[in-house]
């Protein structure tokens, strides 16, 4: 303990120069305007702005890279909040958030999603200062059957994140597996679904799919109401009041936790972290029954989440050197352009870099929340636009976000093409959400199969003698054999409600 306390005064020696805390504002707040514009995220500004890192010192850039991604997670949730135009690790804050919008609770909802990213931020930076060295080899306990087993534990989820039916959700996860099939085989290298267009031996991109299916289908429905409306109307309420923080905190804290673990295995991340969050806090909180209808424990969960694995995903790359995603290859990237190589030398060869990174990613969640809790009011002025002009300008951004992608106008197309099939699934009342979910998962789960199946020579016992996958899976039996029992029983008392009452006869 006092080991850390020493560490982290050392890093805050290096993180308080007035450089750093300039390169760290910079970084926060271009991260949280990038956020904002639909289709654009931390991966574009990242890659457009890694040639200034040589000529940054090596601990500020970092640190303005490092403010950007952490930055960008937050503003997403203000664009999904708001609009319902999410990236990629805001999807979730689309299904409460939005609709507390809808409700008038903007500005609450807003202020819950930064409250509680500063919370995760907060919990996985203790995580990252204490568990760094050790948790950083956790990720090599996991093989390819035990990503399996935590791939279906994802899609298990499917049952708390769809807002419909059950088999409406499953079925709609299954159309994302299935679209998550496009483009190039991984081991044979042969283009599957791709009907000849070359444009799709990439795969659809999930700035497409997101954008389409959730900001272009809402829209639409918007525009086929004939109202003029616009999401923000009235008094913004912006502080919470006491009994909702009590709802506000324990959420946060769950997410953080379930966040934190999942930053740090590779494949985990912002994306899967929010969905198992607001899965969690839909089966032991307090308000289950509330969340998917604009509750405020659906958006702190999955901010909490978010923002703690946005922060937690450095530990494999700084302690062993493996980035988890696209955006920490490109802080790998960074890393080697200044002559460092992330792995298990790394804190003893450069303590000052490695501890003035974690210090200043506890300075930057002061300032998002400093940032972006009073400017609330500010960012909501901004979309009190009539909806006849505001329309137009989602639209352009959505265009421009999914183009700037891969630079392919190609994209643009298909993301039209899915904002009409979410428009559909809108009139039909099917919920995108398990789609998006399906999509994320799908390719990994058939990654990580066929990789244990070629480790095993064809046997499933793999999946079961390893500790981890056989606990898992052993998990999800029990809940799938739990979920059926509950069902019966539930089907059964309906019946027994529905039958008719026998009428004695008169005398």
């Amino acid at each position: 303990m006092t080991e850390v306390l020493n560490n982290l005064a050392f890093g805050f020696s290096h993180a308080l120069t007035l450089n750093n805390l300039m390169y760290c504002a910079i970084g926060c707040t271009v991260g949280t305007l990038v956020g904002l514009l639909p289709g654009l995220g931390p991966l574009a500004t990242i890659s457009l702005l890694l040639p200034l890192t040589y000529s940054i010192p090596t601990t500020g850039a970092l640190i303005m890279l490092a403010g950007i991604y952490y930055g960008a997670q937050y503003g997403d949730s203000v664009s999904a909040i708001t609009m319902k135009i999410p990236h990629a690790s805001s999807i979730v804050a689309c299904i409460d958030g939005y609709a507390m919008t809808l409700k008038g609770k903007t500005g609450l909802a807003l202020f819950t999603a930064g409250f509680s990213s500063f919370i995760g931020g907060t919990v996985a930076i203790l995580v990252l200062s204490f568990l760094a060295p050790v948790l950083g080899e956790v990720a090599f306990l996991f093989g390819p059957a035990d990503y399996v087993a935590m791939m279906l534990v994802g899609f298990v989820c499917v049952s708390f994140v769809t807002t419909g039916s059950l088999l409406n959700g499953l079925a709609m996860c299954m159309i994302g597996v299935l679209l998550g099939t496009i483009g190039t085989d991984v081991n044979s290298g042969m283009a599957r679904f791709t009907m000849d267009m070359p444009f799709l031996t990439d795969g659809v991109g999930i700035v497409s799919i997101a954008l389409g299916c959730f900001g272009i289908a809402e829209i639409t429905k918007n525009l086929d109401s004939r109202e003029e409306r616009s999401p923000f109307n009235g008094k913004i309420n912006l502080i919470p009041t006491w009994a909702e923080f009590k709802r506000i905190i324990p959420s946060a804290l769950r997410g953080s936790v379930v966040g934190s673990f999942l930053g740090i295995l590779p494949g985990g991340g912002p994306t899967i972290a929010q969905f198992a969050a607001y899965a969690l806090d839909k089966k032991v909180s307090k308000y289950k029954d509330e969340i998917g209808t604009g509750c405020i424990e659906g958006v702190a969960g999955q901010a909490a989440a978010d923002e703690a694995a946005a922060r937690t995903s450095f530990i494999p790359l700084m302690s062993i050197g493996i980035p988890e995603n696209a955006v920490m290859a490109l802080m790998l990237a960074a890393f080697i352009i200044k002559g460092i190589q992330p792995g298990p030398n790394m804190i003893a060869s450069h303590p000052e870099l490695f501890w003035g990174l974690v210090a200043s990613m506890w300075i930057g969640n002061v300032f998002l929340l400093v940032l972006n809790v009073p400017l609330v009011r500010y960012w909501l002025s901004v979309f009190k636009i009539p909806y006849s002009v505001l329309f137009p300008s989602i639209l352009f951004f959505c265009c421009i976000g999914t183009y700037s992608v891969n630079n392919n106008l190609q994209d643009v197309f298909i993301t039209a093409a899915f904002g009409f099939m979410g428009y559909m699934f809108m009139r039909l009342e099917l919920d995108a959400a398990p789609l998006m979910l399906g999509f994320i998962l799908g390719p990994m789960l058939e990654e990580n199969f066929r990789r244990a199946m070629l480790l095993s020579r064809g046997s499933f016992g793999a999946f079961v003698s390893r500790p981890i996958s056989g606990t898992l899976l052993g998990l999800i039996a029990i809940f799938v054999l739990w979920q059926l029992v509950a069902f019966v029983l539930q089907a059964r008392r309906k019946n027994g409600a529905s039958a008719p009452v026998a009428l004695e006869p008169q005398e």
